[in-house]
């Protein structure tokens, strides 16, 4: 089909064109329908077409990550208790504040059996207070041989409280002795009044920003 197969009709007169002109009007009048309907309506069809595929695809994922943990929410809650439960071993491994003055006086007495001598025992005037415990160093200094500063230091680590030593420092001493330096540190755990400051202080802090 040709240009020429369209001179000499008239528009008022298709229903006499030749078969090939009508199918050449029909194919043109059929492309511009689809043409409008794809600008003014389609095209936003498939974007939010578009657009519901992706939050289905999203929402299939989140529905996927929810069914895992409520698969495993068991074995969740298992893991869960043996946390707490090991979280509450190590809190008992902290004295509370009424049995520091019992943790300090271990510490001297685990140097004294080994017959090392205290030349420097001196706490902290302040702990450092963290969320849910606080630490105290305490400076330290004693004089005795290798053999029994080494069953001190090994005392030291298995006391029933959790204390390190820490910073220590070895030196010559007087009549073959040696001498170390060290800070001591010890732990224990915040009473319900002591949390609940740190968290308000916490809080505070975050408020003023």
């Amino acid at each position: 089909m040709t240009f020429e197969d369209f001179k000499g009709l008239s528009l008022k007169t298709v229903g006499s064109w030749p078969i090939m002109p009508k199918l050449g009007a029909l194919l043109v009048l059929l492309l511009v329908i689809v043409g409008a309907a794809y600008w003014f309506d389609w095209q936003n069809q498939l974007i939010e077409l578009e657009t519901a595929e992706y939050k289905e695809a999203e929402l299939r994922t989140k529905f996927m990550d929810r069914k895992k943990l409520a698969v495993n929410l068991d074995a969740y809650r298992l893991q869960l208790a043996e946390i707490e439960r090991s979280f509450g071993a190590l809190l008992k491994q902290l004295p509370s504040k009424s049995e520091m003055e019992a943790l300090l006086t271990d510490i001297n007495q685990a140097g004294l059996g080994r017959g090392l001598q205290f030349e420097l025992f001196r706490p902290a005037t302040q702990e450092s207070v963290s969320e849910f415990y606080a630490e105290l160093p305490i400076a330290i200094r004693v004089t005795g041989s290798y053999h029994d500063i080494g069953a001190f230091a090994s005392d030291i680590a298995q006391l029933s409280r959790i204390v390190t030593l820490n910073d220590m420092n070895i030196s010559g001493g007087k009549d073959g002795l040696l001498a170390m330096d060290a800070v001591a540190k010890t732990y224990r755990y915040l009473d319900e009044e002591e949390v609940s400051k740190q968290k308000r202080a916490a809080k505070d802090k975050a408020a003023k920003k």
